[in-house]
């Protein structure tokens, strides 16, 4: 039989879908067949190979094309700079940042299944799920662990726990990753309102774990907004990095911003959009009484529409996320409702952004393929990091680990 020489040829054998078909061993052979030529493939070969001949009736390393191609969207780059893992990994966005900087995915994980689809689609990986049952020692070591995890308060009862305090949240997880593969460094995000959950305690406990009891370096977490960046979204985002002790790092300078005037034109739509994302003349005067009743209140909930030369609003999931975010766009020809809407088109061009704008306004290459439901894609892009922002602080991280293993190459040659 002739060798399988592109990923393709996996998914479509293998039917890969994390929808129809959820399945761990596609995690385990995706996760295998990027790490093959590795010492990295021994946490996955045995479950890819049981897995891969029984489906297949036939040697996995003899089925396989020597140099397989990942005919993907964003395949890995040949020159490997140092490895990381992807938690909490939604579609990918950390992913894209690190292997632009030289950086090899060695595991991922996201529970969401719509995520893990999208994310398949443009890495050629089936994240593994739940990351509360995954085992710390069936993580491959790396050298960089990437999150943007959930902001969940602690159970704190009187005196300090420390590590224990964090049990029952999505940050024990990563401590306890932490504290058993002991990487050189990691990249944390979450919501700017960290700083300030649980009157700041959150925030406290989990960089007392992380100085106290895993020992690690960890400069002061800084807000970092998005805008500065390259995209026109003011998202703001706090950031905590980290480096082990032994790395003797002990200064740390976050980005400074760009100064690159990015507005919603520069990622508009090129091309009309469809009718589907214009409001109905109902909707519209929904929101308008919305807005007013908010306003003679003194409240400043409600809609807002972002000019051609305007920055967006923060992308979010749910509330008024897409409504804060609207535009005016005259191009429309047909205003024929191809969904179910009460009442009409609205005949002043309000419509929302398309997923795909949503996409640029996190710093997704227009190659990043998205074949999922508007819904779910809004969700997706909402809920995902901005990649350039998380480029410009990862490449200095990665400078700085770089300088301390060429100063300790030069010492050791003295």
């Amino acid at each position: 039989m002739k060798p399988i020489e592109k990923y393709s040829e996996i998914r479509t054998q293998f039917k890969i879908d994390t929808i129809k078909n959820p399945d761990e061993n596609i995690a385990y052979l995706t996760h295998y067949l990027h790490n093959r030529k590795n010492g990295v493939s021994k946490y996955y070969l045995h479950k890819a190979k049981a897995f891969f001949e029984k489906t297949m009736q036939q040697s996995l390393q003899k089925s396989l094309a020597s140099n397989l191609k990942f005919d993907i969207p964003f395949p890995e780059n040949n020159k490997t700079k140092f490895t990381f893992i992807d938690l909490f990994a939604g579609i990918g966005g950390f992913r894209i940042a690190m292997q632009n900087l030289g950086g090899k995915c060695v595991f991922s994980s996201e529970i969401d299944k719509y995520a893990q689809k999208t994310y398949e689609l443009n890495f050629g990986e089936v994240p593994f799920g739940d990351i509360t049952k995954i085992d710390a020692t069936n993580i491959p070591d790396h050298d960089i662990l990437c999150g943007g995890f959930p902001c969940q308060a602690f159970s704190i009862a009187g005196r300090r726990m420390g590590f224990e305090e964090t049990r029952g949240t999505l940050f024990f997880d990563i401590a306890r990753i932490l504290r058993e593969k002991q990487p050189k460094a990691f990249f944390l995000e979450n919501v700017k309102g960290l700083r300030n959950h649980n009157k700041g305690k959150t925030l406290k406990t989990i960089l007392s774990v992380l100085r106290d009891d895993l020992n690690y370096y960890i400069p002061e977490p800084e807000i970092i907004n998005a805008k500065y960046f390259g995209v026109p979204q003011n998202r703001e985002r706090i950031f905590i990095i980290g480096f082990r002790k032994d790395q003797n790092i002990d200064a740390f300078e976050y980005p400074q911003p760009t100064n690159e005037k990015i507005t919603f034109m520069d990622i508009r739509e090129e091309k009309e959009v469809s009718v589907k994302y214009y409001l109905s003349n109902v909707y519209k005067q929904t929101l308008i009484d919305h807005k007013n009743r908010h306003t003679s209140k003194g409240n400043g909930f409600g809609y807002e529409i972002i000019p051609n030369n305007g920055c967006a609003n923060a992308i979010v999931v749910g509330g008024m996320g897409k409504e804060r975010n609207l535009v005016i766009d005259k191009r429309l020809s047909d205003f024929t409702p191809v969904t179910r809407i009460k009442g009409e088109v609205n005949r002043e061009y309000w419509r929302r952004m398309t997923p795909r704008e949503w996409a640029r306004l996190q710093g997704f290459p227009d190659n990043f393929l998205i074949k999922v439901s508007d819904v779910q894609a809004y969700k997706q892009f909402g809920n995902s990091v901005a990649i350039p922002a998380i480029q410009a602080t990862a490449n200095i991280l990665i400078n700085k680990l770089f300088i301390f293993v060429i100063i300790l190459f030069v010492l050791q040659k003295l």
